[in-house]
């Protein structure tokens, strides 16, 4: 069975976003080889900002799992932490796990798009995935100076 590293964007603005960001990190590991978590950046929030600010993170993990069945799995994730389905875009959530890049794929299908769709404009997701896959530094650097310098290291 072949391995794909996908990297997971993890977010999380509602209760203890931290504590759950790293757990959410943590279960990960029930889905493949956890190869690199980031470091845990806070951000303001996108497309919707009267809100929280988020707590981001990126993840590198090495998987058998196909993209749907991971997306599947990640969806377990978030209800196992306290997600519950929301039709709200880009609303507050306690935990949010997206597929940012699955191997070398694109997907194109309802409900799955790989490379996450708006990716090269989300300094939040592209400042901690270039932290743990350098090559997508420029992809991070061809954001604007104050896109990037709303992404802060959390201590």
């Amino acid at each position: 069975m072949a391995v794909t590293r996908a990297f997971i964007g993890l977010g999380s603005n509602l209760g203890d976003s931290v504590a759950l960001v790293r757990r959410a990190a943590a279960m990960l590991r029930g889905l493949g080889e956890l190869v690199a978590v980031s470091s845990l950046y806070r951000t303001a929030p996108w497309g919707k900002t009267d809100q929280p600010a988020f707590v981001n993170a990126v993840a590198a993990l090495d998987t058998h799992f196909e993209a749907r069945a991971l997306l599947r799995a990640l969806h377990e994730i978030e209800h196992r932490l306290g997600r519950e389905e929301s039709h709200e875009r880009w609303g507050p959530r306690p935990i949010d796990l997206d597929i940012l890049l699955f191997g070398d794929q694109r997907i194109d299908e309802a409900g799955l798009t790989v490379p996450h769709l708006r990716l090269r404009e989300r300094a939040f997701a592209l400042v901690p995935l270039a932290e743990i896959a350098p090559q997508y530094a420029a992809m991070r650097d061809a954001l604007s100076a104050s896109d990037r310098a709303g992404v802060q290291p959390i201590g």
